[in-house]
């Protein structure tokens, strides 16, 4: 089971993806995650995107397919994979397709969640961790039972990202609607493109998203 979760940033394809690894075995890919792991990893792929990032330069799609191709290519992704935050525009997602075609591969699915953006603002300005293990909260829908402790581990201190205030959420939005919301036309035209309410409860959008996925 190969799959793409699209949606404006808070859209919850994070909490959605670690579900969906859970019920189905599959690996959800980050592409953070993976330029860090292929940074640290030495190779001389890792090597040629360190340079590229250390001189503060855009990492080249044609560098993110290479390193994409790598990874689908490993043993935890036999099962299947969710590609998170990548494509990001229509000529990744051009290239993406060129890729797995060469491999003998498609994807299954491609699915957008849909969300109101006004209620997008309030779900990521509204949003803090726990600073020693991580927990996520939220200022409104997910305070921990005992305020200023965490839930998980007991700790006390608290973080939040300094990018998730206001002006920086809704210019992200923007830069989501010019950039990436396209590619959903793309997948629509290959008629792979499904769609789920993300401002439904987070347990219904996972029984939609199964629902699709079968």
């Amino acid at each position: 089971m190969k799959l793409i979760l699209l949606g404006a940033p808070g859209a919850g394809k994070g909490t959605q993806a670690k579900r969906l690894e859970e019920a189905y075995g599959i690996v959800q890919l980050s592409t953070g995650d993976m330029l860090r792991a292929e940074v640290a990893s030495g190779s001389d792929l890792g090597k040629e995107l360190k340079a590229v990032m250390e001189a503060g330069n855009l990492v080249t799609d044609e560098l993110i397919i290479s390193m994409i191709s790598s990874r689908v290519d490993q043993d935890d992704c036999a099962k299947g994979y969710i590609l998170d935050g990548f494509p990001r525009t229509t000529a990744q997602a051009e290239a993406l397709d060129s890729m797995l075609e060469e491999k003998g591969q498609k994807l299954d699915s491609v699915i957008e969640m849909e969300v109101d953006e006004e209620v997008l603002v309030g779900r990521i300005t509204g949003r803090y961790t726990c600073a020693k293990c991580g927990q996520g909260y939220h200022d409104e829908f997910q305070k921990p039972a005992k305020e200023g402790v965490c839930d998980k581990c007991g700790a006390t201190e608290f973080t939040r990202r300094a990018d998730d205030n206001e002006e920086t959420v809704r210019s992200r939005l923007v830069a989501y609607r010019e950039q990436t919301a396209p590619i959903a036309s793309h997948y629509d035209a290959k008629g792979m493109l499904k769609k789920v309410d993300g401002m439904a409860d987070i347990d219904e959008v996972t029984s939609q998203l199964k629902a699709i996925l079968g």
